[in-house]
């Protein structure tokens, strides 16, 4: 029997269409991407050998894949990468996929220190609150080399990986990473900083179930679940967070653009705020509110 010449480009036409009509989105950019990641190579070196044949090992590794896909489990696990601020992130299970809005908050908090006076000679302390896989305090770490940068997560496992990306990228010297839940690790020392940043729990428990099965079935539910209304985590870190800021420290907050609003007024009732914006994420919506302390 003879067995298909595969060459790269029929090979992606067909697992496009195949992927297509499993309904997974953007089915040829997955294509691509997987295909890259079994052959050690970039996407765009796959469209230079269009025409290059494939061994039977590659074939076979790269159905596999295709099925985990098809699964609908994330292609960021399958590769365990992702990209957040032109930097790679390694990435599974025990921690929340970095998302584009969420480099809204990086760009933020570094117009906040670029606004500062004398940099070159006030150190500025910056707390991200959860910090998952690390992409926050990371991204600060390389763009801010004065910065004294503190991360914290709940998730001894979101720690450990964190800690394997801020050595990647040459910055683990430079943070101090701490357990625990919120604010609990700091209640007993006098830390004080200028800026906290967050992206919480913000999903609303009664919308849990409604989410695509690549978040659902295999995102950590710790990162995700905001509680009733999902505002639990938002309330706490609005409640909390001048105890531990400077006079004219900022606090800033991912969250759905449905729970803006509800932000906004709990710090206007908050009479240790001063200051308060809305940002709005690459497609127009709100997505990040942040306060400042008297």
């Amino acid at each position: 029997m003879n067995t298909k010449r595969w060459i790269i480009k029929d090979l992606l036409t067909v697992t496009t269409d195949y992927l297509r009509d499993k309904n997974i989105e953007n089915p040829r950019l997955c294509a691509e991407t997987l295909l890259a990641h079994q052959l050690n190579t970039s996407r765009i070196k796959l469209y230079l050998a269009f025409d290059q044949p494939l061994n039977q090992t590659d074939i076979t590794n790269y159905r596999s894949l295709i099925r985990r896909r098809a699964n609908r489990e994330p292609t960021q696990h399958i590769t365990g990468i992702q990209e957040f601020r032109s930097l790679e992130f390694m990435v599974e299970s025990h921690v929340l996929i970095p998302r584009p809005e969420t480099e809204i908050l990086v760009e933020q908090v570094l117009s906040i220190c670029h606004d500062r006076t004398s940099m070159e000679e006030t150190s500025t302390a910056i707390l991200d609150l959860g910090t998952g896989s690390g992409a926050i305090a990371v991204s600060l770490a390389m763009e801010l080399q004065g910065a004294a940068i503190w991360a914290s997560d709940i998730s001894r496992e979101a720690l450990t990986l964190a800690q394997i990306n801020s050595k990647k990228h040459g910055v683990n010297d430079r943070i101090v990473f701490i357990q625990g839940d919120l604010f609990q690790p700091f209640s007993k020392n006098n830390l004080k900083l200028d800026i906290i940043v967050s992206n919480p729990p913000y999903v609303a428990l009664e919308a849990y179930d409604s989410l695509p099965p690549e978040v659902k079935d295999y995102e950590p539910r710790l990162a995700l679940d905001g509680h009733e209304g999902g505002n639990f985590f938002i309330e706490k870190i609005i409640m909390e967070a001048p105890a531990y800021l400077k006079p004219g420290g900022w606090v800033l907050i991912e969250m759905d653009p449905g729970q803006t609003s509800k932000a906004l007024n709990m710090i206007q009732e908050r009479e240790c705020y001063i200051e308060k914006r809305c940002i709005k994420d690459y497609s127009q919506k709100d997505r990040v509110v942040m306060a400042r302390t008297r």
